[in-house]
């Protein structure tokens, strides 16, 4: 989401005549783009604005701080760093340009935290796009479910999606303009609740997430991925689009946080252990391999050692493909953060060690299965560890690395894979045979 935020930005700047910067160095104007969604993010921002005042000492250059960070806290900023000339919330980034005019004129504080406007501007540039393959096209943005330890309900709003017709527009026209896949993303993709379902009216689906991705898939794209599902909202009617349209492509990311229901309840995840087992056997039940993918949080408050356990438990039967885990550590501002932070430094330790040692052997017996097997690769560019070798991902979003040259890039080719890594596969490029997604 910040990515497709930075490219947003971006855009509306070039449309406003300015020019991006070889170097923070030269910028006239810098601004820092902020998360907020691990206190150790925020925190970086304020070094980072140290930095570049320290070394622009007598020519310094306005600087804006936008995003969560400056959503959540406000002319605060301005106390905590007085360099600082603008704070930009998450929802006035097409605003950008005047909140500039308006700084370069004098104002000394330069505050936009409002709503975004009624016909708000969600194209991006090619240029500004981070990949001429790969584009990410937001859906909906926000947040309903309010869980104890997440911030973003407050630095990114009540959920709102975007217009039928915007999104499919927008998917035409990167297939037109070249680009081979395209990500759907949202906080929670699969909460899409248009006001209007206008555009939805030849698809069928028993949810409008699970009726726009049919109506994504209509028009020739040719890999779509979507993230963030929320498991709540995980209705079994996506897999069932998945199995009906093969440029749907074969992975989930389901985040669970825990595998014990006592500390999902202390989330407020609205979901039981049983319910994401239900929408989990679905995926794996699907006529095709969907590869899982998942979020943890290990020291909770309150978790005791059979709460992890259980969360041990659930990630074996789960077998993820990958998951990202991490150690509690309190988000000022949730409700969580007024909870006793009971567990200690070394049991989260402890139990981030042991999950990753279980996610890995999983892991390591999941990708040993691709050795031999022939998988569909976008290539995206040169390998950053070997210039003899490029890289991609597979339409199950594993890296792909394998011996090539500049020339495939954007290209999707089919790659047998030789090797088994720990988060990558490594393979060899072949022709003539029909490749397999997996």
């Amino acid at each position: 989401m910040n990515v497709a935020d930075t490219e947003r930005a971006a855009t509306r700047l070039s449309e406003a005549g300015y020019h991006l910067a070889e170097t923070e160095d030269a910028a006239d104007v810098v601004i820092f783009n902020t998360c907020s969604v691990r206190a150790r993010a925020e925190q970086k921002v304020f070094t980072r604005i140290g930095e570049v005042r320290s070394y622009r000492k007598g020519r310094e250059p306005l600087i804006g701080v936008m995003g969560c960070v400056a959503q959540l806290e406000g002319a605060t900023i301005f106390d905590h760093a007085p360099s600082v000339n603008m704070v930009i919330g998450t929802r006035a980034t097409d605003r950008l340009p005047a909140l500039i005019e308006r700084a370069m004129g004098g104002e000394r504080r330069t505050l936009d935290l409002g709503e975004r406007d009624a016909e708000d501007n969600w194209n991006v540039s090619t240029v500004e796009r981070h990949s001429p393959y790969v584009a990410f096209v937001p859906i909906i943005e926000g947040c309903n479910k309010f869980c104890t330890y997440c911030i973003v309900p407050y630095s990114r709003g009540r959920e709102r999606s975007r217009r039928v017709y915007e999104i499919v527009r927008e998917v035409k026209r990167l297939r037109d303009e070249g680009y081979r896949e395209v990500h759907l993303i949202g906080q929670n993709v699969n909460s899409y609740r248009p006001k209007s379902l206008e555009g939805l009216e030849d698809y069928q689906g028993a949810t409008p997430f699970s009726r726009l991705l049919r109506a994504v898939a209509a028009t020739g794209m040719e890999r779509i991925k979507f993230t963030t599902s929320f498991p709540r909202d995980f209705h079994t009617d996506i897999v069932a689009a998945m199995e009906e349209h093969w440029n749907l492509c074969d992975w989930v990311h389901l985040p669970v946080q825990s595998g014990s229901d006592r500390i999902l309840r202390a989330m407020r995840r609205g979901h039981k252990v049983s319910d994401y087992l239900r929408r989990v056997e679905a995926i794996k039940n699907a006529g095709r391999r969907i590869a899982l993918t998942t979020d943890i949080i290990v020291g909770f408050p309150g978790e005791t050692e059979e709460d992890f356990e259980d969360t041990m438990r659930l990630v074996e039967a789960c077998q993820y493909d990958s998951a990202y885990i991490f150690k509690y550590s309190t988000r000022p501002g949730t409700p969580a953060s007024k909870l006793s932070d009971d567990v200690t430094g070394a049991e989260k330790t402890a139990r981030f060690l042991a999950l990753e040692r279980l996610q890995r052997e999983i892991q390591r017996g999941i990708y040993a299965n691709y050795v031999g097997r022939e998988v569909s690769v976008l290539v995206e560019g040169e390998s950053a560890k070997s210039a003899e070798d490029m890289t991609g991902h597979s339409s199950c979003h594993k890296v792909v690395n394998f011996k090539g040259n500049k020339e495939l890039a954007g290209k999707v080719v089919r790659v047998r894979i030789l090797e088994a890594k720990t988060n990558s596969l490594y393979g060899e490029m072949v022709t003539g045979a029909k490749a397999h997604t997996a």
